[in-house]
């Protein structure tokens, strides 16, 4: 083979080669492979409920110390948070990681909070049980009642802290979203869990608490969250974070990568994913004959996460009812929005009664604002 040859189908391969960059590099891919370290999973937006992302979400596991977030809500719910406390013998059969207050220290349920979520203090968690519902017995009883208020189909709660060795508390990365984004509609919730440090000082010591989420501090869209460990559940984290009005929540379950696996789903989340108004508040425009002289009307907005590809995709359809007594604020019918024929959302829809402008009652009302 001669020299030209050879040049030739050396200037033929750099061809090749510089096309194959070209195409990794310039042409975009709508796919993107997440992986995690997680035995389970979950990627959600919180107010919609819709799931971005999922591997074993239904798997029970044993799930540490994010449990204490229930324990968070369900006081937060239940007493006031300034109300005084005084330490007493509740504390004794802690152990593990605690804000190690003393018997006879006086603090405030504000302040036991901050030591739950910050610290995850074992300690604490046991003081607010017994200072909400006086027993430890009744506070877990009212976790578990709320739990299956709030859609924790496969969850239950045996202590009001996550230590497992004796009996834990079992449940799954999609009920511990349900959870997180019940508690996420929680001011004093999300002020407490998005706090990075909290100072104290009691009767008996002063104490400055460091929230253990390390993603407060090293990805800056995170709104907050909780950490857990324990031998048997391995690490368990739950944080949520928000960017350009869509709000998402994360939860993995033995995952010994978490804090950079949580970073990563939520960059893909904000990524790929947009939140659209679908329903705006108020006034609906409807054809309908039988409701032409009143006004439709629904309470909230509908908004919900799609991607780029979706939005021509959304389908809403108006379902009415006849009411014969038609009265002010009645529920005449609900909007049904749909995404590729799936049924995604049902909103209700009300009827107001219009006061009919008459020519008599617009000289009345004349006579009314002129008459001095």
């Amino acid at each position: 083979m001669s020299f030209f040859s050879y040049k030739l189908i050396g200037e033929k391969m750099k061809k090749l080669v510089f096309l194959i960059i070209f195409l990794i590099l310039v042409i975009p891919s709508n796919i993107k492979a997440i992986t995690t370290e997680a035995s389970s999973v979950i990627l959600m937006d919180i107010n919609s409920k819709r799931i971005l992302y999922a591997k074993n979400i239904h798997d029970v596991r044993s799930v540490a110390s994010i449990s204490k977030i229930m324990t968070a809500i369900l006081t937060i719910e239940n007493v006031d948070i300034k109300k005084k406390v005084i330490i007493k013998d509740e504390i004794d059969k802690s152990y593990g990681s605690g804000i190690y207050i003393k018997k006879e220290e006086q603090l405030t349920i504000k302040d036991l909070l901050y030591g739950l979520m910050l610290r995850s203090g074992n300690d604490a968690s046991y003081s607010l049980a017994v200072n909400t519902f006086k027993t430890e017995v009744e506070f877990v009883k009212q976790m578990n009642i709320l739990g299956k208020k709030i859609g924790m189909k496969n969850t239950t709660f045996n202590n009001p802290n996550g230590l497992d060795e004796i009996k834990g508390n079992y449940s799954t990365a999609y009920d511990m979203a349900l959870l997180g984004s019940y508690a996420y509609q929680n001011k004093v919730y999300r002020k407490i869990t998005s706090t990075k440090k909290y100072k104290l000082k009691t009767n008996m010591n002063t104490y400055i608490w460091y929230n253990k989420n390390k993603l407060l501090t090293s990805y800056k869209y995170t709104t907050g969250g909780k950490t857990g460990y324990t031998k048997v559940a391995k690490r368990t984290l739950l944080t949520t974070a928000s960017q350009n009005n869509l709000n998402l929540i994360v939860v993995t379950l033995n995952d010994g990568n978490d804090f950079n696996d949580h970073k990563n789903l939520f960059e893909y989340g904000f990524k790929n994913y947009q939140n659209y108004n679908i329903l705006k508040k108020g006034k609906l425009t409807i054809q309908n004959n039988y409701y032409k002289d009143y006004e439709l009307y629904i309470k909230d907005d509908f908004n919900y996460p799609l991607l780029q590809e979706e939005k021509n995709a959304i389908k809403i359809e108006y379902e009415m009812k006849k009411v014969r007594k038609i009265k002010n604020n009645m529920i005449v019918g609900k909007a049904k929005i749909y995404l590729n024929e799936e049924l995604i959302h049902e909103k209700t829809i009300y009827v107001k009664v219009i006061k009919k402008e008459t020519f008599f009652n617009k000289i009345i009302d004349w006579i009314m604002k002129h008459d001095k």
